[in-house]
């Protein structure tokens, strides 16, 4: 599958993604959608990422959920729709899995 095929995928399930967290009657805002190579270069220095951040790819989002107003800090937190999204499909991988909640990819070999 072509990359741009993957990133329709992958917005079309984030899309699904923010209407289910307001669902549940909680809000959301976006964080990091995109990456330069030279920004995943940089936190991987700090131990803060990978050089091959998904967000370079536009296969990665972070969403900052909020429940009546505080935002959610914790992965324990996000694992209600980190569970919601793997569930969108196969390839979806939730951040909660490793100490990153508010983290959401798509895992494609790019």
């Amino acid at each position: 599958m072509k990359l741009r095929e993957e990133q329709e995928i992958f917005t079309q399930d984030v899309a699904k993604l923010i209407a289910w967290i307001f669902d549940q009657g909680y809000t959301c805002t976006l964080g990091e959608c995109w990456r330069s190579k030279e920004q995943a270069e940089w936190y991987a220095a700090q131990g803060k990422g990978t050089v091959k951040s998904l967000h370079c790819s536009r296969l990665a989002v972070d969403l900052n959920i909020f429940k009546d107003g505080i935002y959610s800090m914790f992965d324990r937190d996000y694992r209600p729709a980190g569970e919601y999204w793997e569930l969108l499909n196969t390839k979806n991988r939730w951040g909660g899995r490793f100490k990153d909640g508010n983290h959401f990819e798509r895992r494609v070999i790019v």
